[in-house]
């Protein structure tokens, strides 16, 4: 790679409107044969059970799988996979999973009530789902993280259980993923993945009970499942590739800047790295510090790709102008690397997750800040939040009329139940009026 592989782009040429859109175009999980290899295998979970599961994943994943037994794990198989790892991986699990606990206890919503003058009680009930399921890529690639911020804050809310599905291809299962099942109080563990999974939490099967939401990354397979099966279940989101937006003043450590940009680059070829920067030397800088330290990484041809395809280091006007470009794309991750940077918190109306300062990574946010990192992708963080307790408890709404409140009440919903034409309304809230005289 040089630096000329990454894009340059400046907010004030007339075709800029166009080229960022260009920039910023992803089409969603859409394909005709994907969508029609997961409805299939969707009939067949919903109508055979654990059968379907057991043949699709002998098929998918090269196993031998003989009943629902070879696929279950216990907590007592889960705290061993904890004794196993390493004492510094298993500090660094704990202390992780504190910071997500602590953080995520911010979140929980209580219920609430008010007494109206005529003694009416109106208010909100909260209580949480009963059962969840949390899908946990697997095989050789170990993602902990995402056991932590998936399963943590559904145990915050009160969630009764959790159920994890993770796949084992070639009967491959990782430690980390395991323990971090356990620090995060998994209930229940099933090593299958792929649509199959979905499928066996969204309907149930003679071994897995079914669910009430799905949460949690996987590929185009998963997410297309995800997709199908919400309404018999709830999702958290179908997610695009990961992106980060950085805003630099020019003052930060240009080496930073850079290793940030790769950070995200790293994850896949369709993620998304952009800088933004009044500062043209600067943006000079940061071009030949990703040159100098993507031959440094493992990934780097994924994030060669990533970067040379929906990377862009982009000139702006000002920092002003930068955080409107930025509440234009709504990115994942926000990078706001500038002096004071809490002066124009305020102002950011649109981003998953807000990282302030110099000296704050968005890798931190990742692992162990605390926050989720489960984010909305692709520009809806315009609608959309950070997944959170708040995703696993539910509102019913409390109404306790007294009799002079089913009086006063009962009037008023006649009139207008009479006003829409449903006559049987109005003579049910009628019943509960006082006949004057």
């Amino acid at each position: 790679m040089n630096k000329d592989c990454i894009r340059r782009l400046n907010a004030g040429d007339k075709d800029f409107d166009a080229r960022l859109k260009q920039l910023l175009a992803w089409e969603s999980v859409a394909d005709g044969q994907v969508e029609q290899t997961v409805a299939e295998i969707l009939q067949q979970v919903r109508h055979r059970g654990d059968a379907a599961v057991i043949e699709y994943s002998n098929r998918f994943d090269r196993r031998a799988l003989h009943s629902a037994a070879d696929f279950t794990l216990s907590t007592e198989d889960l705290h061993a996979a904890l004794a196993r790892i390493p004492d510094a991986e298993r500090t660094a699990l704990e202390a992780a999973a504190a910071r997500v606990r602590t953080y995520h206890e911010h979140q929980r919503q209580e219920s609430w009530q008010y007494r109206e003058a005529d003694g009416t009680v109106l208010g909100q009930q909260i209580t949480p789902m009963e059962r969840v399921g949390i899908y946990v890529p697997g095989g050789k690639a170990s993602y902990p993280s995402s056991v932590l911020m998936n399963a943590i804050p559904a145990k915050v809310a009160g969630v009764g259980t959790v159920t994890m599905v993770v796949p084992a291809p070639d009967d491959q299962l990782n430690d980390l993923v395991l323990a971090a099942a356990a620090i995060a109080g998994v209930d229940e563990l099933y090593t299958i993945g792929g649509a199959q999974a979905v499928a066996a939490l969204a309907y149930g099967t003679e071994s897995i009970a079914r669910v009430d939401k799905i949460v949690g990354p996987g590929n185009i397979f998963v997410a297309a499942a995800k997709r199908a099966v919400f309404g018999q279940v709830a999702i958290d989101m179908i997610a695009g590739p990961s992106e980060i937006l950085v805003i630099c003043d020019g003052e930060t450590d240009p080496d930073w800047i850079a290793m940030d940009l790769l950070s995200q680059a790293e994850h896949d070829q369709q993620a998304q790295s952009i800088l933004l920067s009044p500062d043209a030397d600067f943006l000079d800088a940061v071009a030949a510090s990703l040159e100098k330290l993507l031959h440094e990484l493992p990934r780097r041809e994924i994030a060669a790709q990533s970067l040379a395809e929906r990377g862009a280091l982009i000139r702006v006007a000002s920092i002003d102008e930068a955080i409107a470009l930025s509440n234009r794309i709504a990115p994942e991750h926000l990078e706001v690397s500038v002096a004071e940077p809490e002066r124009y918190l305020s102002r950011i109306r649109h981003a998953g997750a807000i990282f302030l300062g110099r000296h704050t990574a968005e890798a931190l946010g990742d692992y162990c800040a605390g926050p989720n990192h489960v984010l909305p992708t692709s520009g809806t963080a315009r609608f959309s939040s950070p997944l959170g307790v708040y995703d696993f408890q539910k509102r019913s709404s409390i109404i306790h009329c007294s009799p002079a409140g089913a009086d006063q009440l009962g009037r008023i919903a006649a009139t207008l139940a009479r006003g829409e034409g449903l006559d049987a309304h109005a003579r049910s809230a009628e019943y509960r009026v006082v006949e004057e005289g």
